[in-house]
């Protein structure tokens, strides 16, 4: 497909080449002209037999509304499109700080799609991973990135129209910045800074500065979530008790004066406040309601982000929306995209919460909206995943009503992808037993890829369930996907070699602990001499799989804790080997481990879920710390 543009697309002409670099699309002074206008009111796009007119508000209208054309132009020569902009930012921030840190090219790659989508914001997430001029030990071996790549990542952004806003942390969540010991003074807790100290304020300063030089936007995001413990450690031993939203407030105040005397528009997490108020120190409480002493005395010049994942009940967001009115000058909402509880990535929860939640947003007429893509537990979800959770944002940001038919054709332009192929990835976890659609949500991949063949925590849980099928049937859906969908074939390679693995490990546990109990050693001895080594030959593919897909998404630093893992899991096999051919050699005359009364991981939960959420390798692979 040949294009000319002609009319307002000066500054646009070299975003456009590079956003159809991998597609059939060329522009050339032969081609199917369309005009591009620029002006205000909402996104149009006409054509007629012979030529075609572009227009939009703001530049990175203008890309959504290229590709509505190609996708258009496909079928018919002849027709009219209008959206209006439900929002005035849609975003997608992304977590750079749980060992995953984007390559540059990556980041570029996902700006191309977000570009298609009609996005205008990037939020990157570095509580550490960014580069600070005299502070060596700040992303030490992180991957952190140095100025250059900021801002290099920066003006490619703006090509598109894009914002790149960094996200810090400013009070918790500083873990990796301060175990280091540089300076104990600074420090409260092992995860929280020490409030009202010289010190942290210089840190502080040199932290925004540094994160926000490269970059062209003055939004600027300070974290501030989740420090429960503020003052409750060394800060108590020194001071005595003193109220958590004095705390809260008065270093607040001094982080804002700090970024306003950069000329910097600051915005924080708003969770600490509520909890604050809060009888139970909860978040999501439906009868906590901000005092007007509280909201009297919280700092102005910052506003106050909405974050919230986890219910599917439009009125629930609506009334936390309400609660956040008058908190900053914008109301922002941050949703996720569930990609931060395993292995595996899971749409039913990402669509089922963010329809509620950006239908509510509409209706409170919110400001800014952005998806959070988090990497808990070492990141073992591939940021890619993501897409199809964006895309539902995009279209929602340019619709009343949102209809899944438009997104699957949407998607295609945008990312080049299979939408069904897409969402197959969440049928990993659901295997028999899990309630469908998962919104617990339930991921058994990640407890059945990471527990301890002899012990076997999760074993009850797959009990009679005949799980081999089910990976069995979906790994031959992900090598039919990373055929049909070769740019993408590094996400459903990988996901056909963890289905491949759990094929052979989910219940293997479970029959060797039944040969044990019933003396049946020739089947034991089949086990360990036919079986396992399988498993240790596909284990292996897949870590290999895995490593291949991290180093052409992240930068290298990280992978070591994902690597461990897999050779943890290498060896047990081979000790799980080691163990039983003792026992039936007769070298040993008992497997204590098989001896022990399997229980149910979690004693309350219902028998219809069996699997509950549980993202923390420590608590999967061993009963022991």
């Amino acid at each position: 497909m040949k294009i000319r543009l002609y009319g307002d697309q000066v500054d646009l002409i070299d975003a456009v080449k590079e956003l159809i670099r991998d597609r059939e699309i060329c522009i050339s002074d032969d081609g199917f002209p369309v005009e591009v206008e620029m002006g205000a009111g909402h996104l149009k796009v006409e054509c007629m037999e012979t030529n075609a007119r572009i227009r939009f508000e703001r530049k990175h209208q203008f890309f959504r509304a290229l590709g509505l054309f190609i996708e258009h132009f496909m079928h018919s020569k002849s027709f009219i499109l209008e959206e209006t902009a439900q929002f005035k930012s849609v975003g997608t921030l992304f977590d750079l700080s749980r060992n995953a840190v984007f390559q540059v090219e990556s980041v570029k790659r996902m700006l191309r799609h977000m570009a298609w989508m009609g996005m205008d914001r990037l939020l990157l997430y570095m509580e550490d991973t960014f580069e600070i001029p005299g502070m060596p030990y700040f992303g030490y071996f992180r991957g952190r990135y140095t100025f250059e790549e900021l801002k290099e990542i920066d003006d490619y952004a703006h090509a598109f129209g894009i914002e790149v806003v960094p996200v810090i942390q400013t009070l918790g969540h500083l873990k990796q910045a301060l175990k280091w010991n540089v300076d104990p003074a600074i420090s409260d807790n092992e995860d929280i800074l020490m409030v009202d100290d010289p010190g942290t304020y210089e840190m502080i300063d040199r932290m925004i500065r540094a994160a926000t030089s490269p970059l062209r936007s003055r939004r600027i995001h300070l974290g501030m979530d989740e420090a429960d413990q503020v003052g409750l450690g060394r800060y108590l031993k020194k001071n005595g008790y003193k109220d958590r939203f004095k705390l809260m407030t008065g270093h607040l105040s001094k982080v804002i004066e700090i970024a306003h005397s950069y000329e910097l528009e600051p915005m924080i997490w708003s969770d600490m406040y509520f909890k604050a108020a809060s009888k139970e120190g909860g978040y999501y409480e439906r009868d906590t309601v901000l005092p007007e002493e509280v909201r009297s005395e919280m700092p102005a010049g910052v506003d106050f982000v909405y974050w919230d994942y986890y219910s599917e009940d439009e009125d629930h967001y609506r009334s936390m929306i309400r609660k956040h009115d008058g908190l900053g000058q914008r109301s922002i909402f941050a949703g996720g995209i569930w990609t931060f509880v395993g292995v595996n990535v899971n749409y039913d929860k990402t669509f089922a919460t963010s329809n509620a939640a950006l239908s509510a947003c509409k209706l409170e007429k919110v400001d800014e909206i952005f998806a959070t893509v988090w990497g808990d537990d070492g990141a073992e979800t591939n940021y890619f995943t993501a897409l199809p959770g964006m895309q539902l944002y995009a279209e929602h940001a340019y619709a009343q009503e949102v209809d899944l038919a438009r997104i699957k054709d949407r998607f295609r332009i945008c990312t080049g992808a299979s939408w069904d192929a897409f969402m197959n990835l969440s049928l990993i976890d659901h295997i028999p037993g899990v309630r469908q659609p998962n919104l617990i949500p339930a991921n058994p991949s990640k407890a059945l890829l990471w527990q301890d063949l002899l012990t076997g925590l999760f074993d009850p849980c797959v009990k009679e369930l005949h799980v081999a099928a089910h990976y069995a049937k979906v790994k031959l859906q992900m090598e039919e996907h990373a055929e049909e969908n070769a740019a993408w074939s590094f996400l459903f390679a990988t996901a056909a070699r963890l289905c491949e693995v759990l094929e052979l490990k989910a219940d293997i546990g479970l029959k060797m602990k039944t040969s044990y109990e019933n003396g049946r050693k020739e089947q034991l001895a089949q086990l360990a001499y036919n079986v396992l080594p399988r498993l240790y030959d596909s284990v292996d593919a897949l870590r290999l799989a895995h490593s291949a897909q991290w180093m052409a998404t992240y930068k290298p630093f990280g992978w070591e804790v994902l690597d461990v893992r897999y050779g943890g899991l290498l060896a047990r096999i081979r000790s799980t080997s080691s163990r039983i051919d003792d026992y039936v050699k007769g070298v040993i005359d008992r497997l204590e481990e098989f001896e022990v009364e399997r229980l149910p991981f979690d004693p309350n939960s219902a028998e219809a879920y069996r699997f509950g959420c549980l993202n923390a390798y420590a608590r999967i692979f061993s009963a022991s710390s």
